[in-house]
């Protein structure tokens, strides 16, 4: 080496190392996570590392000192940075290397399959080998883009699409499923479970919520497929702020507050900012509990918990009164078929009666909205639970006519996950063993959340939309679909492990639902997918007809409801009986129809 160069090494050297702990300090590479490091990290040491060579090289010729050949200054960067990565980076490779190698040996651990290898995958699978609070082995991962094909992510490879998924993961003996695509649709999700439908895996999905790609996927974020998951459709969401102007500072009255729907309400309307709940329910139990909640996470709001029964027009028109409520949700009803087809009365005493109890106290002491919450099973009713919300709503919109106070019903179809609906009872079969009981292999129903129901009731029942309004809740699902999947999320295989068995359709069951009448067809969209249907007026006997419903109800003659139902609902069609061309009118005695003016 030529005496000057050595000279120059000797003079420029600690410049050199003055010049990298500098930048490093500004840079704050000390502070950065050893075991945390990503690209993120690597691109800020290249780039640190860079900016000190042309510091070193420009600092030598400002000071006139003799400048290290070129090959010299690239040599070091190369060097400088590559020494700098590995110190950073081998602590985080070395214990993903003995995770890898011990993880085979712990007890209980899963071999396991990504499906989706796009950024949410990668992330995922990086939290993986980052954490220890797991037993997850990742095998590889399933995508459908063939770009990635063979590709290897994070030392995983991408093993195939996700049709061939039942091949590997009877290949490669996975245990478990974990399912990293965003907003994957219902049906894409449906398609993955049935492919597995006879291996005993189980699935996990980020959330539904999750909406953008950063460092927060985690494996905390992943829970176990639900039937949520299944929907044929996205999620349907409502602005915060926009419900929020419709109900905060606002005295609001629930009956059937204790009940799936009517407790939701009261909870999303509590959160929104009302100044009085009045609850109103005959379950005493669920009532108190909801109450006591409520009022432990909102002490500044007015909580009245009130037991009271909706088929007493006094007691209503009292509460009506004493309250004052500007908002009333008419959420108390008999909703379970068979239940109701052994016994009519009881429907339109409940449902027919009692929304008029509570639809009139509305009228009389000027409340602003009334809604209602009505159900698909009234359109072309063939039970007396449907019949009965039918003519329900055939009383609100005929009232919506007379009336200041501005009614609406609003109908949707089977709610995910409430208090007797078809979710809960399968899980409880599925855990005792099976077998899980389906209807009808054909039957369809139309599913919705809890958070959509209640969403679509405050924004179209608060909202200016019109008499009736339904949300558009694209396909219907087969029951026999739904049942097999579930079995499938819970690790067992249909018709084996736990069978499936049909019996038969219930007295008064459709074998499908539907969201309009005829004449309801031509409906539009408002937004957020709520459609408002065409206003059909009541029928010209409706007063007459009612009294006979009442008399009927008040003396059990089941016959005199079912033609009474047929004379208001036209197409009502009760299994095993003829529908004949002119319903007979009974006439009642008149101290009866003077309940009716009450």
């Amino acid at each position: 080496i030529p005496a000057a160069q050595v000279q120059g090494f000797k003079f420029g050297l600690p410049v050199l190392i003055s010049l990298r702990i500098v930048l490093s300090l500004l840079a704050g590479l000390h502070r950065w996570s050893f075991r945390m490091s990503g690209l993120h990290e690597a691109v800020r040491i290249g780039a640190t590392v860079a900016v000190g060579s042309v510091a070193y090289v420009s600092t030598l010729h400002f000071l006139g000192s003799l400048t290290p050949p070129r090959s010299v200054t690239v040599l070091e960067f190369f060097f400088t940075t590559g020494m700098m990565l590995g110190y950073r980076f081998a602590p985080r490779a070395s214990s993903n290397w003995v995770r890898r190698i011990a993880r085979p040996r712990m007890e209980g651990f899963q071999r396991t399959l990504i499906v989706g290898a796009g950024s949410a995958g990668d992330l995922l699978l990086r939290d993986l080998d980052r954490s220890d609070a797991h037993n997850y082995m990742v095998v590889g991962f399933v995508d459908d883009d063939l770009s990635k094909r063979r590709s290897s992510i994070g030392g995983r490879p991408v093993l195939g699409n996700v049709a061939a998924l039942s091949g590997l993961v009877a290949k490669h003996r996975i245990t478990k499923v974990l399912i990293a695509i965003p907003h994957l649709p219902g049906a894409r999700v449906r398609e993955i479970l049935a492919s597995c439908a006879q291996a005993k895996v189980g699935f996990k999905i980020i959330p539904a919520s999750f909406t953008y790609l950063d460092e927060k996927v985690t494996a905390a974020m992943l829970h176990d497929v639900s039937p949520e998951d299944l929907l044929p459709r996205e999620a349907i969401t409502f602005d915060p702020l926009e419900v929020q102007g419709l109900i905060k500072g606002r005295r609001v009255m629930i009956t059937g507050a204790g009940g799936s729907i009517g407790s939701e309400i009261a909870r999303q309307v509590a959160g929104y900012g009302a100044e009085q709940l009045i609850l109103v329910d005959m379950n005493e139990n669920e009532l108190y509990f909801l109450a006591r909640n409520l009022l432990e996470k909102y002490p500044q709001m007015k909580v009245e918990a009130l037991v009271a029964d909706i088929r007493d027009a006094a007691q209503m028109l009292y509460l009506g009164e004493k309250f004052r409520p500007q908002d009333i949700f008419h959420a108390a009803a008999h909703k379970h078929v068979p239940l109701m087809e052994d016994m009519p009365a009881e429907a339109v005493k409940n449902n027919v009666f009692g929304t008029l109890n509570v639809a009139s106290m509305a009228d009389s002491i000027g409340a602003e909205r009334f809604i209602l919450i009505s159900t698909d099973k009234a359109v072309r009713p063939t039970s007396v639970m449907g019949a009965s919300k039918r003519v329900a709503e055939t009383l609100v919109r005929d009232l919506a006519h007379k009336s200041k106070t501005r009614f609406t019903a609003v109908r949707f179809g089977n709610v995910l996950g409430s208090a007797g609906s078809v979710v809960p009872l399968f899980k409880q079969q599925i855990e005792r063993g099976g077998p899980v009981t389906v209807t009808h292999p054909d039957c369809t129903r139309f599913f919705m959340t809890i958070p959509e129901a209640v969403g679509l009731v405050l924004i179209a029942g608060l909202g200016k939309y019109g008499e009736l309004c339904i949300l558009d809740m694209g396909e219907a699902i087969r029951i026999a679909d739904l049942a097999a999947n579930m079995i499938t999320m819970a690790g067992l295989v249909p018709n084996v492990d736990i069978p499936i068995v049909f019996t038969g359709l219930r007295p008064g069951e459709k074998l499908y639902e539907e969201l309009f009448t005829e004449e309801e067809e031509e409906s539009h969209v408002v937004r957020n997918k709520i459609l408002v249907a065409k206003s059909i007026p009541a029928p010209k006997e409706l007063a007459r007809w009612l009294e006979e419903l009442r008399h009927a109800a008040a003396t059990n003659d089941h016959e005199s409801i079912i033609d009474a139902f047929r004379a208001i609902v036209p197409s009502y069609q009760p299994a095993g009986r003829a529908k004949p061309s002119v319903p007979t009118l009974k006439l009642v005695k008149a101290e009866t129809k003077a309940n009716f003016g009450a």
